[in-house]
């Protein structure tokens, strides 16, 4: 019986590198149909081309970035993005300045209108990618991305990226449809659970993200949500104080599985990154004081304890502590 060329047996058996190379080529093909069908009438991307979405996903993926290194990274020509950059910020979507560690860098940040066209574009890729998801079983879909990992390895990650890719990744995005009802209910169940508040912090809760929704303007107002390997772990929001200058810190959740990964940090972070580029003077938010991990993250951003006073409030005696950031 005549073993099939392209069949391995064993490892020392002769392959014919006409045959594989046609198999990558094969291969290569499938997946490009493949990821032009899922385009296909949705325009994925619109109004940006493939190379323009593959910039933004790359600048909401790491907040701020040198233009040398983005230029590295997706191996672009330097003249080529450079036109790209300047087409971004005549379209106020970014804004580019000398780094503070190398002035002969440049420092690239979305602007807030940034932000929301990368939010979409997010919105967009996840419906996407989950199309390729949705008729596979549990067990072809851990088969499939095990295969995924196995190409990206083998075809250049090394060890270290290896090991980042089995690690939990914490991911941030822009609110969608339901992220705010999950905010009410995962505010309610963990403070009644952790801290026995009643029913009227639920209340309070859904006040506050019903005026968020309701007046939501996207140059002043934000929501993050956090993502623990694709699941919904954390959330905070950034809101008009109501006063001229001054933005709102509010509803900092970390669920008790993701904490320990940096999630809360981050969370924070990005609130006073994006206060800043909205032009911010100044963020306060208002805690209690049992709420020692939250308290610390705070303190690690640069917010000072300004005031503080005892009120009973949710069932419990509390004390409640004003906090103030300069941007």
């Amino acid at each position: 019986m005549t073993t099939p060329p392209d069949t391995d047996t064993t490892a020392d058996t002769p392959r014919d590198p006409s045959v594989d190379l046609h198999e990558l080529r094969r291969f290569n093909r499938f997946w490009i149909n493949l990821i032009c069908s899922l385009d296909f009438g949705r325009h994925l991307h619109a109004p940006f081309t493939d190379t323009e979405a593959r910039v933004m996903y790359e600048l909401a993926r790491r907040q701020r970035v040198d233009s040398a290194d983005l230029r590295v990274t997706l191996s672009l020509d330097a003249g080529y993005l450079s036109r790209l950059l300047r087409g971004f910020e005549d379209r106020l979507l970014i804004t580019r300045s000398r780094s503070e560690e190398d002035r002969r860098r440049q420092r690239i940040m979305l602007t807030p209108l940034g932000w929301e066209a990368a939010g979409l574009l997010e919105e967009g890729s996840q419906e996407a990618a989950g199309t390729l998801l949705t008729d596979l079983s549990t067990a072809d879909r851990a088969r499939l991305l095990h295969s995924m990992r196995a190409i990206r390895v083998l075809l250049g990650e090394d060890a270290e990226d290896l090991a980042d890719a089995r690690a939990p990744r914490v991911t941030l995005r822009t609110a969608r449809p339901g992220d705010l009802g999950w905010m009410v209910e995962r505010n309610a169940a963990l403070y009644a659970d952790e801290y026995g508040f009643d029913l009227s912090y639920e209340a309070l809760v859904a006040r506050i993200v019903a005026e968020y929704a309701e007046a939501f303007d996207p140059q002043w107002d934000r929501t993050w949500i956090a993502e623990l390997d694709g699941e919904r772990v954390g959330a905070v929001m950034c809101v008009r104080d109501g006063r001229p200058g001054v933005a709102r810190l509010r509803l900092l959740l970390v669920e008790p599985s993701a904490r320990g990964h940096g999630v809360g940090r981050q969370l924070v972070d990005s609130c006073v990154e994006f206060a800043r580029e909205a032009g911010y003077g100044e963020m306060v938010l208002w805690t209690n004081s049992i709420l020692d991990a939250a308290r610390g993250i705070y303190q690690r951003a640069g917010f000072e304890l300004v005031a503080e006073s005892a009120h009973h409030s949710f069932g419990q005696d509390l004390v409640g502590q004003d906090w103030r950031l300069t941007l």
